[in-house]
């Protein structure tokens, strides 16, 4: 029997929690499209990529992502909070690659600071096989490759989104 794997990571965004939201509402697909592939990459394949390195070699995954945005979300100090609930799967290989169910969470911390949580869990694939080679050492990739996926949206979403001053900045300056 299978048994569903879960895992939980966060990073964070130095721009206002609303300019975050925006973007992931206005486009989530097309964010993890261009934060997973350079831009040689980005010209020749559709959807996302996930990447992680084992020692000297880098091995990557194209993926195609589900969205689905859930209205009303709440943060954990139960303040606006954008949830997108996703799921993604191998394009090329799906029945050699595990599927991931998860939530994406974006919600303030500060002013100009957004923190971005993925919670998710994955079935190995391949049954008892999977199961045992997820034991030995497979999780740790699929964890690598979650957390690398989230650093990269983190960074694309910290240097496309413009800067622009908190309102208490803004009052500051007009005073």
């Amino acid at each position: 029997m299978t048994k569903r794997h879960e895992m939980r990571c966060f990073d964070y965004v130095n721009r206002p929690y609303e300019q975050v939201r925006e973007a992931l509402s206005a486009s989530a697909l097309a964010i993890f499209e261009r934060s997973t592939r350079s831009a040689g990459d980005r010209t020749h394949d559709v959807g996302a990529e996930l990447r992680v390195r084992v020692g000297a070699v880098e091995i990557a995954a194209d993926i195609t992502i589900e969205v689905i945005e859930v209205p009303g979300a709440r943060s954990p100090a139960n303040r606006p909070a954008t949830r997108l609930n996703l799921t993604w799967r191998s394009r090329r290989r799906p029945g050699l690659f595990p599927e991931m169910t998860a939530s994406l969470w974006a919600y303030a911390l500060a002013p100009r600071e957004t923190q971005l949580e993925l919670i998710g869990s994955y079935d190995p694939p391949l049954g008892l096989i999977g199961d045992a080679l997820d034991a030995i050492a497979l999780h740790r990739l699929a964890e690598e490759s979650v957390r690398g996926f989230l650093a990269d949206v983190a960074a694309y979403l910290s240097t496309e989104l413009p800067e622009v001053a908190a309102p208490e900045e803004l009052y500051a300056v007009a005073n």
